[in-house]
């Protein structure tokens, strides 16, 4: 396409096809590729439509020119899309690249191969058979001498001695082809059997090897055959450590489930063969401000599976969201396309699958609160640092030792509540935590600035009363309201009024995460991935986490008082129970017969659900 067509004279060219689009800046870089299964109606929606994304308002007004590519086929568009963002590395783009690169392990391309672990799954580099990747390097590292014990391949890349085997080959860790003592034939036997064990094929591998070793035993290779014996007790033990999942020993299945904040986001991967649950992945993405979990989440099972042989992929992937309908039919498509075979993507609400998208989620929720500590920590290393630099950019009197961040929560105006969160030298401090009943604002009405004037006033006011020797250490070198320049005045108002206009207070609007300082009309942004604004939504998400909680407590209560005191024979421990696994009364309202029966039992299950639709 010309570089000098204006944007409306390219989009009059754009094919009814599928393909690939490229988006430039006035640089001529490319900051955003996309695929489409209809050129003409995706890209002209980027100039047509009115965005609410945030990486959409940001991005839209910097693109200056667009190219496109057309494929024959949507499956091809996504295989092509994900090479051209490798290229490229655009910038509003989701790139899940992280600071280390995951092993795998290769099984190498030539006439006697070896088994090695590789940094990087690249073909054209390296050509062999992939497994992997693997995010425990200890557990990997475990596996790989496990397969040398079982199975004697080749060690060595190139031989040690011209005219005799090496040590490997004396303490039966090797079949000596460098000296011609194995057939390439017999070798490759055994190169199929380690692949069956990388694959979780456990069941089809023991009975590989035990018809071999009868075989051998027929023929009167004792030798041979003992070495197939000894190999078939080992691949029992690995397997017997192997939880099993499922008595159907056919059963293979992915499980992928995500848990976020705003900033970090942790994937679970588990790998269930042949019934038994064989491996678990973790993978920590740090997300950026102007895509969504839901679209990092979908980047990264389009890498992953982009990397994984068609023989490695599962008949069934299980996740714990509700896909858009394009992209579960473009990922099924694809992923059946390279396995062979139909692959089907659920998310399940009933019996087994649900269980084990249950299970998932308690891993991932622990690998997500290991991952936040790992960044906690490291912002604790690097405090003095930091709080330099968050005291020249906000140009703080003082060093920002106390932080108080306070949040307002509400649902249409009710039960509104209030959190402060307090960070000494960048850490959570939770024995000063507090939260606050809204009391002057009338219920079912809106109101965050006149919330925001009470909280202010209820805990600078407390400060003032009680003595101030006792309170020197109290006193914040900083306060953040989560908002905008409504919240921050509210906020300067009361401070004023309390003779307190000496503290240093701004407030932290969410959408683009600007920084409103008193009497500055243009705010202050820290740099996109600086430790600073970490911190900041760290403070943020965890005044928000605290008032939300405090929130729904009290939402509970009413919601249990009310509409579920109705139906007789329900104990407040099932109710309780309720709330825990649905959320909220909405959560409840929405769930059908069998959900409501597997928490709390079938009887009560049905007749609770017909009080709750009776009049529908």
């Amino acid at each position: 396409m010309e570089k000098n067509i204006s944007i409306n004279e390219s989009l009059k060219l754009l094919p009814d096809a599928p393909g690939v689009y490229l988006m430039y800046n006035n640089k001529n870089e490319v900051i955003y590729i996309g695929k489409a299964k209809y050129l003409n109606k995706r890209v002209k929606s980027y100039f047509t439509k009115r965005h609410d994304s945030p990486k959409l308002t940001v991005m839209v007004p910097q693109i200056q020119r667009f190219e496109f590519i057309i494929t024959d086929s949507e499956i091809e568009a996504l295989i092509l899309e994900s090479q051209l963002i490798k290229k490229h590395k655009p910038q509003y783009n989701v790139l899940l690249k992280d600071d280390k690169r995951f092993p795998w392990f290769l099984i190498t391309d030539e006439e006697y191969s070896r088994i090695i672990i590789t940094r990087k799954a690249d073909k054209k580099v390296q050509k062999g058979k992939y497994f992997g990747p693997y995010t425990d390097s200890r557990a990997m590292y475990s596996t790989l001498e496990l397969i040398k014990n079982i199975f004697p391949l080749k060690q060595c890349k190139t031989p040690r001695f011209k005219d005799r085997p090496c040590m490997y080959y004396q303490i039966g860790k090797c079949l000596a082809p460098c000296q011609k003592f194995v057939s390439p034939e017999d070798y490759n036997k055994t190169v199929k059997l380690v692949e069956l064990f990388l694959s979780g094929k456990q069941n089809k591998l023991m009975e590989e090897l035990k018809t071999r070793m009868e075989v051998l035993a027929e023929k009167q290779e004792y030798e041979k055959a003992a070495r197939y014996r000894d190999s078939y007790f080992d691949v029992m033990k690995a397997v017997t450590r192997q939880k099993v999942i499922s008595e159907n020993t056919t059963l293979n299945q992915d499980i992928i489930v995500y848990q976020n904040d705003d900033l970090l986001m942790a994937i679970a991967l588990l790998k269930i063969r042949e019934g038994r649950l064989i491996a678990k992945e973790d993978f920590d993405i740090k997300l950026n401000r102007i895509h969504s979990p839901y679209e990092a989440f979908i980047a990264f099972i389009q890498e992953y599976y982009q990397l994984i042989d068609g023989s490695e992929i599962s008949k069934e992937l299980l996740v714990d969201i509700e896909m858009e309908k394009n992209d579960e039919e473009i990922i099924t498509e694809w992923l059946s396309a390279k396995r062979g075979s139909k692959v089907i993507v659920i998310n399940p609400k009933l019996q087994k699958k649900f269980e084990l998208v249950e299970m998932a989620k308690k891993n991932v929720q622990a690998s997500f609160e290991n991952f936040k500590l790992i960044e906690i920590n490291n912002l604790q290393n690097d405090w003095n640092d930091i709080g330099a630099y968050i005291q020249e950019k906000l140009e703080l009197p003082e060093f920002p030792n106390r932080i108080e961040c306070f949040d307002i929560s509400h649902i249409q105006g009710t039960n509104t509540v209030a959190s402060m969160v307090v960070f000494i030298n960048g850490k959570p401090y939770k024995s000063d935590y507090r939260k606050f009943k809204i009391r002057t604002v009338i219920e079912g009405h809106t109101d965050d600035f006149a919330s925001m004037k009470e909280v202010i006033k209820r805990r600078y006011q407390y400060i003032l009363k009680t003595k101030v020797a006792e309170n020197d250490k109290k006193i914040p070198d900083l306060i953040i309201v989560d908002g905008g320049k409504g919240q921050l005045s509210a906020a300067i108002e009361v401070l004023d009024e309390l003779g307190l206009n000496e503290l240093s207070i701004v407030s932290l609007a969410k959408k683009f995460e600007e920084i409103y300082l008193p009497g500055k009309s243009t705010p202050v942004i820290f740099p996109e991935g600086s430790k600073a604004l970490f911190l900041f939504q760290q403070i943020r998400d965890e005044a928000h986490r605290f008032a939300i909680n405090y929130h729904r407590k009290l939402r509970e209560k009413t919601s249990i008082k009310s509409m579920l005191d109705e139906i007789s024979g329900l104990e407040i421990s099932r109710k309780k129970l309720l709330f825990e696994h649905f959320g909220d009364l909405e959560g409840i309202m929405n769930a059908n017969k069998s959900e409501l029966a597997r928490i709390i039992g079938k009887y009560r299950g049905y007749k609770l659900y017909k009080h709750l639709h009776k009049d529908s």
